[in-house]
């Protein structure tokens, strides 16, 4: 699997490096601002780009507008965004742009190396990471009008572990549930959310709508 490393620190560019050469990947290329992440993605794009939600010229959201050009021009590109900041906005933004192959972690989790390689092979077989800080953020917030209030506390968590990107099977290990019953549980999140269902609309990724809607009302 190829990758492409965009940050404006070299320090963090040779330690990912380094660590993704280790766990059989090829580093591709690196790039240290926004036009130069584009250029190298526009002459060869990489499988998946693990890039910086800050970055030049500006250091403001170029990780974001190189997700939405990445996802337009290359969109079989997957793209792992890190971020110092554990922001539902950030996030929310992130999942409006791309609604599969695609991952947002705080960078503190670049020093758990399993768990960052792990994102990278997720985000490149399709689904999607949301860093569970976020998810933690989400679940400890309070809101006077909760679009989530119909949810049971177990339909609440099934929700934030789809979040985090889980799988059916990986949900059921962790909440010591059946698989039927997590399969139970989605989809009941799915109508009290007002979601379409599988059958009837396959082209919709309706973890995505489900996840988006939990995070759209942190």
């Amino acid at each position: 699997m190829r990758l492409l490393i965009a940050d404006d620190s070299g320090l963090l560019r040779q330690m990912l490096a380094e660590t993704f050469t280790r766990r059989g990947f090829e580093v591709a290329g690196e790039a240290a601002s926004l036009p130069e992440l584009l250029r190298r993605v526009a002459a060869d794009p990489p499988d998946v780009v693990v890039l910086d939600i800050r970055m030049p010229p500006e250091h403001r959201d170029e990780g974001l507008q190189a997700a939405t050009w990445i996802r337009a021009h290359h969109p079989s590109t997957a793209l792992l965004v890190l971020s110092h900041y554990a922001e539902t906005s950030y996030a929310v933004r992130l999942l409006e742009i791309a609604t599969r192959s695609v991952g947002y972690l705080v960078k503190d989790r670049v020093q758990d190396t399993d768990r960052l390689v792990d994102a990278v092979r997720r985000v490149a077989q399709g689904e999607v990471v949301v860093d569970s800080e976020v998810i933690q953020r989400v679940m400890h917030r309070h809101r006077t009008v909760d679009p989530l209030r119909d949810l049971t506390d177990g339909e609440k968590h099934v929700l934030a572990l789809m979040a985090e990107g889980r799988s059916n099977g990986a949900i059921a290990r962790e909440l010591n549930y059946s698989l039927k019953t997590v399969e139970k549980r989605i989809t009941a999140v799915s109508r009290k959310l007002g979601l379409p269902q599988d059958d009837e609309r396959s082209d919709i990724n309706v973890r995505v709508l489900a996840v988006l809607t939990y995070l759209r009302n942190a």
